[in-house]
C-alpha cells in the first residue's frame, strides 16, 4: 500500500493531498482561488476576528486582514456559522487556523494563484479517459490506474424490445468504445448526450482555453483539443447505437443486471441494446447536430461532421414519427425477456428533448422548420439542466448563438432572471454561495445538478451582461464544491486536504489501489439517503450534511459522467475567465 500511495502521489497533481484529515472548524476552498477573487472562509460557531489566524506557509508570518462578514444560523439545522473575509492576500500558500479548534487540528491550506482551477479541470477531463470501454487503459497515461481492456462490445445482442428488419432478437451487432456511465459498467445514450452537450457548450465559449488544455491521453498532440478527442471517443460509440433501418436510437447498451464490484475483464454477462426511445433519439439528434457544427472541417476526423449531420436528421425524423416511444423499463420487462434491472433514464415527457434537438438542428442548418419546432417547445421559464430536464441546453445555445433574435432575447432574459434570483441569496448564506441555501438544493447528484449547473448558468449571465457579480457567484459555488461546505470535504477525488476515498465506483473499488481514480465528482449530500441500511449509517440527516464517504453509498457517493461533465464545463470556464 505504501508503494501504491507513493506512485499515486507522483501521478496526481501537486496540489492533491487526498486522505489527509481536515480537522478543526475552518471550511475553505482546498483547491485554490484566484488573486482577484474574494477569499472567504467559514468557521463553525460564532468566531471573533482574533480567533482566526492566517500565516504565510513559507515564512510563518501573519498575513492578510481578517473581517467577519456575518454570523448566521443554518435555516434547517440551527447551527451557527461565521462567514469571514480575508483581505490583502497576494499569490502564495497560507495556513488558516481557528484558535478554538482542537489542539491537534491542522491548519487548512489556502492557495492563491493564477489558473487556480487548471489542475482540477484537467483532472475532471482526464477522468473520462479512465471511464473508457473496449481498450486497455495504459500505464503511460493512467499510471497506477492502468488496466486491461474490457467490454469490447463487438458481439452485443439485440434485445427482443429492439428488433427491426435485418436485426431479429438475439442477432449480434458491434457497438464498441464509449464511456462507462457511472459507478456501473453500462452505456446510456440519454446521459451520454447530456454529458457531451454541456461540455461542448462550455467549449464553444472558451475555445482557446480548452484547445490549449493537455491532459495526457492517447490522442494528445494531434490538431484537436484533448477535450474534443475525449468526446469523440464517446461519439463514435453513439453512432453505433442508431438503427440503420430507420434512424431510431437504442436507449442503452446494458447487461440485464448490474455487475458486481469486479474489474471489467472479469465481467461475463451478455450485453444487449434495448428498445429505441424518443428521448434517446432526440438527445442523440441534438448532440450529433452540435458536434457536426463544432467538428466541421476537423482534419483529425475527416467526414465525421457530415456523418453526424445525417445521423442527427435521421434520429430527429424517427423521433417525430414515434412521439409515444418513451422508455418505461417495468412495462418493457413485462413484455420481453430477459428482464433488465439496470439504470432506466426513463422520462415521461420528451418536449424538452425536442426543444434542444430542434435548436441544435436549427443552428446547424438554418432551416426555419427546426426554428419553428424549437419555438413550439420552448420552456416558459429557466430550470437548471439535468439529463431528464434538458431544455436549458437549448436556452444556452440560443442566448449564445442567436443573441439578437426574438428567441435569443427570450433565452437571455430567462437566464439573467434566474441568476438574479440566486445571487440575491448570497448575503444570508451560511457558506457565501448562491446555491445550497434551501433544502431543495440537496439530493441525488446535487453537487452537479445544483452547484455546477447554476455556476455554468451564472457564467452565461456574466458573458451576456458583463456584470462581474455573476462571475463572483460562480466562483462561490466552486468554493463550495472544493471544501467551503458543511462537511468540509473537497468533493472531487484526488484533490484537496480531505476528499472522497471510497466512491461508489466499481473501477476504484476493484483495482486494488488505495486511492480512488482522481478527478471524479461525487453526487454529494442527499437527505433522501436511499441507500441507508444495516451497513450504512449517516452521521446526520440534515440536507447539507447527508453525505457518506462509503463505497456502498450510491445515494451520496457515486460518480457519473454527467456530473463530471458539469464539473468540466464549470471549472474550465472559470479558469478561462478568472484572474
Amino acid at each position: 500500500m505504501k508503494l501504491q500511495r507513493a506512485l499515486w502521489m507522483m501521478v496526481c497533481c501537486a496540489c492533491c493531498q487526498t486522505g489527509a484529515t481536515a480537522q478543526g472548524t475552518v471550511r475553505l476552498n482546498q483547491v485554490g482561488v484566484y488573486p482577484g477573487q474574494e477569499k472567504v472562509v467559514v468557521v463553525d460557531g460564532a468566531a471573533k476576528n482574533g480567533k482566526i489566524t492566517v500565516r504565510d506557509a513559507q515564512t510563518g508570518k501573519r498575513a492578510g486582514k481578517v473581517r467577519v462578514l456575518r454570523t448566521v444560523k443554518s435555516p434547517w439545522s440551527g447551527r451557527q456559522r461565521t462567514v469571514i473575509s480575508i483581505q490583502g492576500l497576494g499569490e502564495g500558500e497560507y495556513d488558516v487556523q481557528c484558535a478554538s479548534s482542537a489542539k491537534d487540528a491542522g491548519a487548512m491550506k489556502l492557495t492563491v494563484k493564477p489558473h487556480a482551477l487548471n489542475e482540477v479541470t484537467k483532472g475532471a477531463v482526464k477522468a473520462f479517459y479512465y471511464q473508457r470501454t473496449g481498450m486497455p487503459i495504459e500505464q503511460r497515461y493512467a499510471g497506477v490506474w492502468n488496466r486491461p481492456a474490457g467490454h469490447m462490445d463487438d458481439a452485443v445482442s439485440i434485445h427482443p424490445s429492439a428488433v427491426s428488419p435485418g436485426r431479429p432478437a438475439g442477432s449480434l451487432i458491434s457497438s464498441p468504445l464509449g464511456w462507462y456511465d457511472a459507478g456501473d459498467y453500462n452505456k446510456y445514450i440519454v446521459n451520454s448526450a447530456y454529458s457531451i452537450g454541456i461540455m461542448l457548450c462550455s467549449y464553444e465559449q472558451n475555445k482557446a482555453y480548452f484547445d490549449a488544455l493537455n491532459v495526457n491521453i492517447p490522442e494528445s498532440g494531434n490538431q484537436t483539443a484533448d477535450l474534443l478527442d475525449e468526446i469523440m471517443f464517446n461519439l463514435k460509440w453513439m453512432l453505433t447505437m442508431q438503427d440503420p433501418w430507420d434512424g431510431g436510437v437504442y436507449h442503452k447498451l446494458t447487461t440485464p443486471n448490474f455487475e458486481g464490484f469486479v474489474m471489467p475483464k472479469d465481467c461475463h454477462q451478455q450485453r444487449y441494446v434495448v428498445q429505441k426511445s424518443v428521448t434517446a433519439s432526440y438527445d442523440f439528434a441534438a448532440t450529433m447536430a452540435q458536434a457536426a457544427r463544432i467538428f466541421k472541417g476537423n482534419k483529425d476526423y475527416p467526414g465525421f461532421a457530415e456523418q453526424a449531420a445525417r445521423a442527427a436528421m435521421a434520429a430527429y425524423h424517427w423521433a417525430e414519427e414515434h412521439p409515444e416511444a418513451l422508455y418505461f423499463q417495468d412495462a418493457m420487462n413485462k413484455k420481453y425477456k430477459p428482464e433488465v434491472s439496470t439504470g432506466t433514464y426513463g422520462d415521461g415527457f420528451a418536449g424538452d428533448e425536442r426543444f434542444w434537438a430542434a435548436t441544435e438542428l436549427y443552428l446547424l442548418t438554418g432551416d426555419d422548420t427546426f426554428k419553428q419546432d424549437a419555438s413550439c417547445n420552448a420552456p416558459a421559464r429557466f430550470a437548471l439542466p439535468t439529463w431528464g430536464g434538458i431544455a436549458s441546453l437549448g436556452t444556452y445555445e440560443l442566448a449564445a448563438h442567436r443573441p439578437q433574435s426574438e428567441q435569443g432575447q427570450a433565452a437571455r432574459k430567462q437566464i439573467v432572471a434566474y441568476c438574479d434570483s440566486i445571487v440575491a441569496t448570497v448575503a444570508r448564506s451560511c457558506f457565501q454561495t448562491p446555491s445550497g441555501n434551501a433544502p431543495k438544493d440537496f439530493g441525488w447528484g446535487c453537487l452537479a445538478e445544483a452547484f455546477c449547473t447554476s455556476g455554468i448558468t451564472l457564467l452565461y449571465a456574466y458573458q451576456l451582461t458583463g456584470d462581474a457579480k455573476y462571475l463572483t457567484a460562480a466562483q462561490q459555488n466552486a468554493d463550495y464544491l472544493f471544501g467551503r461546505n458543511a462537511t468540509g470535504y473537497c468533493y472531487v477525488t484526488g484533490f484537496g486536504q480531505k476528499s472522497p476515498m471510497h466512491p461508489h465506483h466499481r473501477l476504484s473499488a476493484a483495482d486494488g489501489i488505495e486511492a480512488p481514480i482522481p478527478g471524479l465528482l461525487v453526487g454529494g449530500p442527499n437527505p433522501g439517503q436511499q441507500d441507508k441500511g444495516s451497513n450504512l449509517t449517516y452521521k446526520s440527516n440534515q440536507p447539507d450534511e447527508s453525505y457518506l464517504d462509503h463505497e456502498g453509498s450510491y445515494a451520496s457517493n457515486e460518480i457519473a459522467i454527467n456530473w463530471n461533465a458539469s464539473l468540466v464545463a464549470l471549472t474550465g470556464w472559470l479558469d478561462a475567465v478568472s484572474r
